[in-house]
């Protein structure tokens, strides 16, 4: 299992797990990224984790992670993992358009009350908002993720 998912399980932001190891935010992002780290390094964040060194090491020297009991995620466990990330993204995507919006829009009401410019920056960025929520939601099957999977097969046959 990777660092970020065992920091995860036990509830700790990258803030915390650099605190408890003794290490800096920055190297904690590293690892996590499965670039190497010293052996200082992996001594700490075995003690944290309470998992032998050897073990620590030797998934470092091959993958960057830590290892875990149980197998590595499934491949429905990482599609969905990416599925809930692209919807989080579209969620703040939607919320920062309809606070910007709507500040805007007090804006113009103050400034020039007699003409809605902010209704333009409301078409214009709205196009956008629908567009990441089709591909999000996936109403639209021409680039869908079977039309991805067959473009793949297609270049792996090759």
């Amino acid at each position: 299992m990777e660092i970020r998912n065992l920091r995860m399980v036990r509830g700790w932001s990258q803030e915390q797990l650099a605190e408890f190891s003794g290490l800096s935010v920055r190297t904690i992002q590293r690892v996590e990224r499965g670039q190497p780290c010293g052996m200082e390094s992996l001594k700490s964040l075995a003690a944290v984790f309470e998992v032998d060194i050897n073990e620590l090491k030797k998934d470092s020297d091959m993958t960057g992670q830590i290892p875990d009991s149980s197998s590595s995620p499934s491949v429905e466990e990482q599609e969905a993992r990416k599925q809930v990330k692209e919807l989080k993204e579209f969620y703040m995507h939607l919320f920062t358009y309809v606070v910007t919006l709507s500040f805007l829009l007090i804006v113009n009401l103050i400034s020039n009350p007699g003409y809605l410019w902010v209704k333009w920056t409301a078409i214009g960025w709205g196009i956008g908002v629908i567009m990441h929520a089709m591909h999000v939601f996936e109403t639209s099957s021409l680039f869908s993720s079977a039309w991805e999977k067959r473009e793949i097969e297609k270049r792996l046959n090759k």
